[in-house]
Formats: C-alpha cells, structure tokens, sequence
C-alpha cells in the first residue's frame, strides 16, 4: 500500500456527550438520542475529507469515555440505575470504546464530578504519545481542554473537536444556552460545528446524518406541562436567599420532572441536574437545589443535586 493508514483517537467527556444527546432526545426536533456507532461513521468519513484520504484508510484505532457515576451500592438502591448502566457499557463495548470512571463525591452533602477532565487529559496526551494518533478527535466543550490541544500540537498531532452550540426554552419559559469555548475552537485543527452539520444536513436527508441517532421510531409526544395545583388560596412565597433546600423527587417525566416543596410542587429541567444524568433520577430520590423564578415568574428549581440523607439539622 502506497498510502499510510490515518490513526484517529476519540476521546469523550461523558457528561457533555449526555448532556446533547439528552438536547437531542428532549428538545431538538428529532427526539432521538445520539448513536455512538453513527457519531464514528461521521468521524472517519469527516476527517478523511479533512486530511484529503481515501475513507478507507482511516480508522479508529482507540476510543475513550470518561465520566463520574454513583457507585454500585448506591446504584443498587435505585431501581433500574444498574441496568441502564450496564446497557450502555454494552452500547459502548460493541463499539470498542473503552469506559473509565469515578465514583461521584460527597461534597457539602452534593455528589460532585472530580477530577475527570485531568484524568481524560492524561490519558490523551499519553496515548497520542504512544499510539502515535494522526488525529485525535475531543468530544469536549470546556476551554480546560486547552493546555491537552497545545501539547498535542506538539506532538504534530491534529485534534478535531466536536462541538455543539443550541439554546432552547423549556416548558417554563427558562432560556438555557450550551456554548462551546471560544479559545478552545481556536486551537484546533479541525473545530467541527455539530449542530450546524446536522441542522443543515437534516434538511437534505442525509443517511449519514440520520445515522448520528439511535434508529427507533420515537412514540414521545412534546410533554405539555400541568402546573402543580396547591391550595388556590395560597400563593407560594421563597426567600432567594442562595441557600440549597432539600427535598424529594415527586415525579419525574420525558425531559422534566417535580420536587416535592410546599406549598408548591417545583418543576425543574433536565439540563439543571448537575451532579449525575437526568436519566438515573427517580421518583422519591432525595435532592438538593437552588429556586429561582423562571421566565414567567414562576418559581423553579434549579442547580439539582442528587444528594445524600439530610442531617438532622436539615
């Protein structure tokens, strides 16, 4: 063979890849989740027509997911959290993406993410020493990424970042924006806008465009909201004073949910949950969270947190 074989190394942040792909499945038109199988098929064909190859000749040779989860004991508390788990690790290995975690922490009675954004930089850095990646692909939005991309740079290592930029306005009137940082697209070889490619493309039915999502036919309908319905005579009245209040997921539905907190029940957004995805919440799980008034003057929970037994002061 006259032509060398392109080397390409995925990397991915796993919170932000669950984050667009709940955008995706929840509030983007075409209410499907993103495929792991179809977002390589993007990749290589993508970074052939960058580097000018034959599609053929470029492949993935490593894929990495990084992300913070709960651990088992916890996750075995909490109905189907373990499965959901599973099947994705099993999505995942099919692909040969390899999976790296760490437990979530507590910290001041949150579960936080810690350290994954250094470990997935290590990691990178070294394989790309290692492997010797043409190109490695970072499916990231954070400017900490920046420092990895110089020093890959070094190497003469071209890095591809996957971005995805939207806004959107939930069913409260709350406009939530994800914008990917600026110094970041800056330093890359190839800055690839995703939701520019697939809006675009959606338009002309492009097969591999609709293989970027699971290939389901979605039954959901846009979830139309249904205030919860107190005492009329009551009129809810909350202190902003940033303190984090404490209660119990009352119900939770397709992108959304309720928390217990009278004399009103808070509706909160799935892009609010900070700590773990919305999709391992359930009903009766205890959290912590912000209120604030929403664009319509409602009052809404934000900055949820899926927390531990409150103490007795609480």
């Amino acid at each position: 063979m006259r032509d060398k074989l392109t080397r390409i190394g995925v990397f991915y942040d796993g919170n932000y890849f669950l984050h667009v792909s709940n955008y995706y499945n929840y509030d983007h038109l075409r209410k499907k989740r993103l495929s792991i199988a179809g977002l390589h098929e993007f990749v290589r064909s993508h970074v052939a027509q960058e580097e000018s190859m034959d599609v053929h000749l470029c492949h993935i040779v490593d894929a990495h997911y990084f992300r913070g989860r709960l651990n088992a004991q916890e996750a075995s508390q909490r109905g189907n959290v373990l499965y959901y788990d599973r099947v994705f690790d099993d999505i995942l290995m099919s692909e040969g993406v390899t999976t790296h975690y760490l437990p979530l922490r507590n910290y001041g009675g949150r579960r936080e993410e810690k350290g994954i954004d250094v470990w997935l930089a290590l990691e990178a850095f070294e394989l790309a020493i290692y492997k010797k990646f043409d190109v490695l692909v970072l499916i990231a939005s954070d400017g900490d990424y920046v420092p990895l991309v110089r020093k890959l740079n070094t190497l003469g290592t071209r890095v591809m970042v996957l971005s995805w930029d939207f806004e959107y306005t939930t069913p409260t009137g709350q406009t939530l924006v994800t914008r990917t940082s600026q110094d970041l697209l800056e330093e890359v070889s190839y800055p690839v806008a995703m939701h520019e490619v697939i809006d675009n493309r959606l338009k002309r039915n492009d097969p591999m465009i609709n293989n970027l999502f699971v290939q389901y036919e979605s039954k959901r309908q846009p979830p139309t909201i249904t205030p919860a319905t107190p005492d009329e005579t009551e009129v809810p009245e909350y202190e902003f004073d940033g303190e984090a209040r404490t209660s119990e997921i009352l119900s939770i539905k397709n992108g959304y949910g309720f928390i217990k907190y009278p004399p009103n029940n808070l509706f909160f957004h799935y892009s609010t949950v900070a700590n773990t995805d919305f999709n391992e919440l359930r009903e009766g799980d205890l959290v912590r969270f912000n209120i604030t008034k929403g664009e319509k003057g409602d009052y809404v929970a934000v900055n949820v947190h899926l927390a531990d037994e409150p103490t007795e002061e609480e």
